[in-house]
């Protein structure tokens, strides 16, 4: 029976030595791998119904249908390309920049086939959730304006360019994870990759019509809210899976998800409340969101009264950032992608650093995961190295891929289309009628 060794675990590879016991099991973990098919179902239902209803409902009702139409299609996309290539590239043993192609087409998965105490079916499988959820978050820094055709070649493209790479560097054996970065969940891997690309695609394209003079709110806050609570419940699936064992490290990633949402969700409420004389339902669930991306990195690594302090961060930093990119910066990310989900991927991975130590009396968390790392400051470099190196690596290669898919097709429908809505303009159908 073969044993896969090079698999995430807490965010790094058992394949480097750590966990090298739990690495080395040849017999499959029957408690674990429930968990985990478990956890494969939530993360899936994050994007499907959860974001897509979440996205859908904050686009105006004239396009509603395209953002779901275009999150069921990258989840059909990315799930055959990572069966392929995706896999292979970020997972099987390659060099410190990317995977080789061992895995590809998924030869040598076999049923009884094992990646730690995991089927590797499994292993396959939950991982592909994550790269599903990661290009369909970027749908949200061009909603309402991007060409089918183009949001497809770009996604297919993006997955392999950006996406498996930076897996590989963090999860897979490579650079990073040799250098001791600390990434759970993928507050690196998801969420500052889809952050930076959701803001370059917005710079790329340009605006959408009227956004500087016309009002643009949502079309349906039942669905975004809706939305918005599948995404906090398969979070647990999400955080508490990257564990990848049914244990106390899942159970204290839940507790510290579901901390951080919460706190998110009330400390925008009140900054919002203080800034503009009500509270919203909007901002309770952008921060609830905020929360959750900024925790996905030091999940699993920090305590109850960390991961409450991350989450009030997050409701205070993400909620500026905001305003920054759109009121001042003028930056139309129609969804906010960036100032929510890379700001707080980058305010997270940053803050693991500080809160995974032990030594910080009730703010203390479980400590940093190579023993050779001699103090917090060292780990905060190291942090800071790998959120600087992703995200300049993310911003270069999704523009050079916006540009090189705009060779073959229009990347922007035309201003005809985007007046009548892409609903009818790309499906020749309508979210509503009535």
């Amino acid at each position: 029976m073969h044993t896969v060794t090079w698999i995430k675990h807490s965010g790094v590879l058992l394949g480097l030595g750590l966990f090298s016991g739990l690495a080395q099991a040849n017999e499959l973990a029957a408690a674990d791998t429930a968990w985990i098919l478990t956890s494969t179902a939530l993360v899936l239902f994050m994007t499907l119904p959860g974001l897509a209803l979440f996205y859908g409902g904050l686009v105006r009702s004239k396009n509603v249908l395209s953002v779901l139409m275009q999150c069921f299609a990258i989840a059909g996309i990315v799930s055959l390309l990572w069966m392929l290539l995706g896999y292979s590239l970020a997972f099987s043993e390659g060099n410190a920049w990317l995977g080789g192609f061992d895995r590809a087409f998924l030869a040598g998965v076999e049923e009884g086939t094992l990646a730690g105490a995991l089927p590797e079916s499994l292993f396959v499988l939950f991982q592909m959730t994550f790269a599903i959820i990661t290009p369909a978050l970027i749908v949200g820094g061009f909603a309402e304006r991007m060409r089918f055709s183009a949001v497809l070649a770009f996604s297919a493209l993006w997955l392999l360019l950006v996406y498996a790479p930076v897996t590989h560097w963090v999860w897979g054996g490579g650079w990073l994870s040799e250098l001791g970065v600390m990434d759970f969940a993928g507050g690196i891997v998801v969420h500052i990759t889809a952050g930076v690309a959701a803001l370059v695609a917005a710079i790329v394209l340009g605006p959408r019509k009227g956004f500087t003079t016309t009002a643009m709110p949502p079309h349906n806050m039942t669905m975004t809210v809706m939305g918005a609570g599948m995404l906090w419940v398969g979070w647990f699936g999400f955080n508490g899976g990257s564990a990848l064992a049914a244990n106390g490290d899942a159970a204290m990633a839940m507790l510290a998800t579901h901390l951080a949402a919460a706190a998110g969700a009330i400390t925008w409420m009140f900054v919002e409340w203080a800034r503009f004389g009500k509270p919203t339902a909007l901002g309770a669930v952008t921060g609830m969101v905020a929360g959750l991306g900024t925790i996905t990195p030091a999940s699993g690594f920090v305590g109850p009264a960390g991961a409450l302090m991350i989450g009030v961060l997050a409701g205070v930093v993400c909620f500026n950032a905001v305003l920054l990119i759109k009121r001042r910066l003028k930056i139309d990310d129609s969804l906010d992608v960036f100032p929510v989900h890379g700001v707080g991927g980058i305010l997270g991975s940053l803050l693991v650093a500080v809160f995974a130590s032990t030594e910080l009396g009730l703010f203390s968390g479980q400590g940093y995961l190579l023993e050779t790392m001699p103090s917090m400051s060292a780990q905060l470099q190291a942090q800071l190295i790998g959120v600087v190196a992703v995200t300049i690596f993310t911003a270069l290669v999704t523009y050079l891929i916006l540009k090189f898919v705009g060779l073959f097709v229009a990347l922007r429908v035309s201003s005809d289309e985007e007046t009548q809505g892409l609903d009818i303009a790309a499906h020749e159908e309508r979210g509503y009628d009535l």
